[in-house]
């Protein structure tokens, strides 16, 4: 089987029923109930999903704790078939930190939305590979190390399925003696669960209008190690949520520390991405954290294990794209179903796969193919999901218009009338996107970092080496700019170009003569952590994240 492709090679081709790009927790969990439907009712159907990372769970990132209600219902038996969530919270800590100090705030004034009291503490991505084995030993085709690079479209314009990038390519675009042409995965539907800022779910919402009459989708930049520490410093089932320093009030972000299995803890630290300051640096602002009296004791005599950095969607309910197109829909955070307060989304991640799903082994059934999965939007509407985002789609927009203390106390209050029927009456708006909120430099102060101490604190470069990313060197750019000049004709002079400071993982530099003369912009693409930070805050746009060759990228252990 193969296509005629004019001067390339020709690409191979496979037919599935429903092709799934992206073995995440949402495209896992479609494939495990496409199957359970499918032995339910004695019915053929073939399903396939491809990952970009080397392995399943190699670019999964999160806090991570988890609410199993989405579990329970896609595998009601997970306990008994020792899934890898063996840490059930007992206790919640939240605190408000100052630059000396910080204040427990009692969890009785916490909304009851905000308990974690029945959720797990773990490695999502562990979570994903045990998700993965059980998808495989049901028929599911598992190919990792596949990059969906290319959507296909039938000559009606409904999506046909995906083509995986070629592989052994070289910088100038040769074709080394490792070429082999990509794959063309050909599906009745195809379902995209690609993650936060996904490139093919980027341009499918541009193609289809996903995202008329919705608001900006909203992000964050999550950045997270994962420590051995003290045996005495570990407390087993605490889960410790702050927000306030080192940020000022009127950047949102905040922070977790996740105390699961042996002497593990989870630390973590979002910054919201609508900040002003471009002399900002997230990464460096969690490395200061680590160093606040509250956090530092437990991470003292420790040693960190790993490193990574993903964004995260934050729009919620009111962002949430249409998720469905002729052929197709979008699933867990490529349409972005994130509830910002609770930092959750894997439970509402699977769910939306689930929902998708159902829908697709209908509409397959029914002899369809290539139509609109109407079911699919129409399960969302009303379900527990949109309930989950419905109930605090104001937490996040009065946090941005009002700062931290203000927005804060003033979402929990709308959480409360919430959670007592009585909820604001309406929705409220985000206004522009997060790259339009950066302001010139010359409106702020830069921020005099501290060095790190090697102890607590470390740099970018031997982070990243935590993260075990690997790229194939020679390689196109997989981080592609739209137009060449505008990093340092317009960026660097307008807002000293931040793109050096918001990349987690040392991307991009501005590299200049010894006299400081003839400024260049280099794109560190092997350092690449996949977190998407720099399509999403430039303040040009002028930066599109595209795959690169499968495989490349983090390959996170336990995160």
């Amino acid at each position: 089987m193969s296509e005629d492709t004019g001067a390339l090679a020709e690409r191979e081709y496979m037919e599935y029923d429903v092709v799934i790009v992206g073995g995440g927790p949402a495209g896992l969990s479609a494939a495990i109930r496409l199957r359970q439907l499918a032995a339910e009712e004695d019915f053929d159907l073939s399903v396939c999903v491809i990952e970009k990372g080397s392995e399943i769970g190699a670019h999964i990132l999160s806090g991570a704790v988890i609410d199993p209600i989405a579990l329970n219902e896609l595998l009601p038996d997970w306990k008994d078939r020792d899934a890898p969530l063996k840490t059930e919270v007992e206790k919640d800590h939240f605190l408000f930190l100052g630059p000396s100090g910080g204040i427990r705030l009692p969890n009785f004034i916490m909304p009851p939305l905000m308990s974690n009291h029945g959720n797990y503490i773990g490695s999502l991505g562990n979570m994903c590979r045990w998700l993965a084995g059980i998808a495989e030993e049901m028929g599911v085709e598992i190919y990792p190390g596949f990059a969906g690079a290319e959507v296909l479209y039938n000559e009606d314009g409904s999506v046909r399925g995906v083509a995986t990038g070629d592989m052994g390519v070289g910088k100038e675009g040769d074709q080394k003696d490792t070429y082999m042409r990509g794959m063309e995965l050909r599906g009745k539907y195809t379902l995209f669960g690609e993650g936060v800022r996904g490139s093919l779910s980027k341009e499918l919402i541009r193609k289809f209008n996903l995202d008329e009459g919705r608001e900006p989708q909203k992000f964050g930049i999550g950045i997270k190690e994962l420590w051995e520490v003290d045996p005495k410093k570990h407390k087993k089932g605490l889960i410790q949520h702050s927000f306030g320093w080192p940020l000022k009030a009127n950047t949102g972000g905040g922070s977790f520390l996740y105390h699961f299995d042996d002497n593990l803890v989870s630390v973590g630290f979002v910054v919201h991405l609508n900040y002003k300051n471009p002399h900002l640096s997230p990464f460096e602002e969690f490395q200061r954290f680590k160093t606040h009296p509250s956090i530092r004791e437990t991470f003292e005599g420790g040693k960190r294990i790993s490193y990574g950095a993903r964004a995260i969607t934050e729009g919620g309910f009111q962002s949430v794209p249409k998720l469905t197109f002729p052929g197709g829909a979008l699933i867990g955070c490529s349409a972005g179903f994130v509830n910002v307060p609770r930092i959750k989304g894997s439970h509402n991640a699977m769910a939306t796969g689930m929902m998708a799903a159902n829908a697709a082994f209908e509409a397959v059934k029914d002899g369809r193919q290539s139509d609109v999965l109407s079911a699919y939007d129409d399960a969302y509407v009303g379900s527990h999901v949109e309930k989950d985002l419905k109930r605090v789609r104001n937490v996040k927009p009065l946090w941005s218009k009002l700062g931290t203390i203000f927005g804060v106390g003033l979402g929990g209050i709308d959480m409360w009338m919430n959670q007592l029927g009585i909820g604001l009456p309406f929705t409220l708006k985000h206004g522009k996107p997060d790259h339009a909120a950066t302001e010139p430099a010359d409106q702020h102060k830069p921020i005099d970092y501290p060095k790190p101490d090697g102890k607590i604190s470390f740099d970018r470069l031997s982070s990243v080496f935590l993260s075990a990313t690997n790229h194939e060197e020679d390689q196109p750019v997989h981080l592609r700019l739209t137009d060449d000049t505008v990093p340092i004709a317009h960026n660097l002079p307008m807002y000293d170009e931040p793109a050096q400071r918001y990349c987690p993982a040392g991307v991009y530099e501005v590299m200049r003569e010894d006299d400081g003369s003839d400024p260049r912009f280099v794109i560190n693409a092997q350092n690449c952590v996949h977190c998407k930070t720099c399509d999403i805050k430039d303040p040009t746009q002028n930066i599109n994240w595209t795959v690169p060759e499968g495989g490349g990228g983090p390959n996170y252990p336990n995160m």
